[in-house]
């Protein structure tokens, strides 16, 4: 990949801190402190050199020489092991062109900054639990609903990770073939919980893309049935405290109504929490940030890897004295 190195003029004077959403349709690039400065642009997600010479340009030409860090959340599944000699790469992704590309190393490379990284998922509960509807939560749920669908988990105040990340996309739900006989489209697992419920699994099952359909269409009831066993299966398994759901399948406000109903039917009353019971508009609500949670979330990646390396580079000096 050829990047541009020269020197471009710079626009901030302060410390600041790096944030890229790598998803599969676009990137979104921020630079700033925190949502009231956060400076923001995006780009078509199109093969690694293309895409990345257009995020390493936004730096440069939005940059000062104080820019510290930089957080990525990107899309999956990726390598989070430090351990690993792939860190920081997209794995077995299906997107052409992106399956084992080095985004983390490609961005600290080209500039020269400390660089963490993690999904887009978990990026997003971060910025949620920060600044949005999870604030001074320590245990939440973030799941997005769009092109595909995945989750981020934060656990007693920290994103889990373990063998390599949540992969709630790709959950098996009970499918009702007599109420449902669609195959599903995931390329892995046909019928899993993405396969039978992300924005092209609707646009596949009804003939028209999901944002066409009106509100009284039988896609919203069997979509929240989906969602419902998805969120219960969540709920007594991790516990959470609050599950945000975002994505563009999300942006019908009638859905969320629906789902509610459907999981506490499928709940039956099972867990007596006044949350579950009474309080379902706060239990299960739409992202407080809006479509800013992932990049927002980026930059709380970026603040939590400046504090590492301000506290290496002390016990560097230290050492040297």
């Amino acid at each position: 990949m050829r990047i541009d190195l020269s020197i471009k003029p710079l626009a901030y004077t302060h410390k600041v801190l790096g944030a890229i959403e790598a998803g599969g349709t676009k990137f979104v690039c921020g630079i700033g402190t925190g949502p009231d400065d956060l400076r923001t642009r995006q780009f078509p997600t199109s093969t690694p050199e293309i895409t990345l010479a257009a995020v390493i340009d936004f730096f440069r030409q939005e940059r000062s020489g104080n820019l510290d860090a930089i957080g990525i959340g990107s899309f999956g599944p990726v390598d989070l092991d430090p351990a690993s000699a792939n860190y920081g790469r997209i794995t077995s992704t299906p997107k052409v062109g992106w399956q084992d590309f080095d985004l983390a190393g490609t961005v600290q490379r080209a500039l020269d900054v400390p660089v963490n990284f993690d999904t887009d998922v978990n990026a997003a509960v971060l910025g949620e639990a920060r600044w949005g509807a999870a604030r001074g939560l320590d245990d939440a749920i973030y799941l997005t609903i769009g092109t595909g669908i995945g989750g981020g988990v934060l656990a007693h105040g920290r994103v889990v990770h373990g063998l390599l990340h949540p992969e709630i996309g790709h959950l098996h739900l009970p499918h009702d073939k007599s109420r449902d006989p669609f195959e599903g489209i995931c390329p892995y697992h046909g019928d899993c919980f993405e396969g039978l419920a992300c924005g092209p699994a609707l646009q596949a099952r009804w003939g028209q893309p999901a944002l066409t359909l009106p509100p009284e269409h039988p896609a919203w009831e069997l979509e929240a049935h989906y969602l419902g066993l998805a969120v219960m299966n969540l709920t007594v398994t991790l516990s959470p405290r609050r599950i945000i759901l975002g994505g563009g399948v999300m942006q019908q406000p009638h859905l969320f109504d629906l789902l509610r109903k459907e999981f506490a039917r499928i709940m039956n009353g099972y867990i007596r929490r006044e949350e579950v019971l009474h309080q379902l508009d706060f239990y299960i609500q739409p992202p407080g940030l809006g479509s800013r949670a992932g990049v927002l979330g980026a930059l709380v990646l970026a603040e939590q890897i400046r504090e590492v390396a301000s506290v290496e580079s002390k016990l560097l000096k230290d050492r040297k004295a």
